[in-house]
């Protein structure tokens, strides 16, 4: 079930108190209520599917069985619901994010674009992650990284937030690829409709969102409409055997650590964080539920029925790698990163 939520409905919510649950009324505190799923992206792509498909189920594993519904909130590659989230949304556990895959890489480079810090969240769990994969048509000329070097390569994008344009910034810093990055469509349903009507040469993507929404694009060899170039991630993937991911091409060890640092995206995947400032006594039953969600035998079922990946990851170990990430970053390789993505004007 999806709907928009009006403004005055959420200001509403917003100036009611949260109730503070404990281990003892995690029950009557979602009988006969409503769980509303923030996602920054549209209805088409892998988030929208995602999050719908949470919704048929995670509610049948909460402790008094509430509804759940969507709401999208596209804008900034999903900065503007993730600013949200940390900011205006209500603390009351009935209120979820579907975090933007790059969050974690927006707040360290982006510094002031992100008005949030993502330790405060507490992360529920994922349902996949997924290498990003660059793609681009084949009539473009360009079928290799290599050949990507050498021509220009047109790609859309949804914002600079996004790994649609993170992903290939970072290969243009570093590895000299001669991209031109055009931003503005809506979702990643957009940058393919946009590339499959010429408006762009290629757009970088999850490979999962490529699988889910035109597998046949990659159909008859050498004459396939289109052809993954490059892939960002720590190791290649399974279906991806014969694409470089860019930490095999880069140079320097800064530079492999800036390439890891994108990469991180790929471990966030689709999953849901509550807000800061939720109540605690709500972390454990909601992981809980998530986890029993995302092993119900008829979710994966229909997971594998919509073309969605089940890679799950618990949210305790989510928390600790974001976290991890975070406390350990070295200003020399955000610096490397930094530059190559959004290179200081001269």
């Amino acid at each position: 079930m999806s709907r928009w939520i009006p403004a005055a409905a959420i200001g509403l919510a917003l100036a009611l108190p949260a109730i503070p649950a404990t281990a003892m009324d995690v029950e009557q505190h979602y009988k006969n209520k409503r769980i509303t799923i923030v996602l920054g992206y549209g209805a088409g792509g892998t988030y929208g599917k995602t999050s719908l498909l949470l919704t048929e189920y995670l509610g049948k594993h909460i402790p008094g069985n509430p509804t759940l519904i969507k709401q999208h909130m596209p804008g900034a590659g999903g900065l503007k619901a993730a600013n949200y989230a940390a900011n205006a949304m209500p603390k009351d556990g009935r209120f979820l994010l579907m975090p933007p895959d790059m969050m974690v890489v927006s707040q360290i480079l982006r510094p002031n674009k992100v008005k949030f810090d993502s330790k405060d969240f507490t992360w529920i769990g994922r349902v996949f992650g997924s290498n990003n994969l660059l793609v681009v048509r084949r009539d473009s000329g360009v079928t290799t990284f290599d050949e990507a070097k050498r021509k220009r390569v047109i790609l859309g994008g949804t914002g600079k937030g996004s790994p649609t344009y993170i992903v290939p910034g970072l290969a243009k810093g570093l590895l000299g690829a001669k991209f031109k990055q055009v931003q503005g469509y809506k979702g990643s349903s957009g940058s393919r409709k946009a590339m499959e009507q010429g408006e762009v040469q290629g757009v970088s993507l999850a490979w999962a969102a490529w699988k889910n929404g035109h597998p046949q694009w990659f159909e008859g060899g050498d004459k396939s409409f289109a052809v993954g170039i490059l892939q960002s991630g720590f190791k290649r993937d399974k279906d991806l055997p014969n694409i470089p991911l860019i930490r095999d091409l880069v140079k320097t060890p800064e530079q492999k650590a800036a390439a890891d640092l994108i990469a991180t995206n790929s471990l966030l995947g689709r999953g849901l964080a509550l807000p800061p400032g939720a109540p605690k006594a709500l972390v454990a039953p909601l992981r809980k539920a998530f986890w029993k969600t995302v092993n119900d035998p008829a979710f994966i079922k229909e997971a594998k029925r919509r073309r969605l990946p089940h890679l799950p990851m618990n949210g305790a170990e989510m928390q600790k790698t974001i976290v991890g990430l975070l406390s350990g970053m070295s200003p020399k390789v955000v610096k490397t990163a930094r530059d190559a993505i959004f290179p200081p004007k001269k």
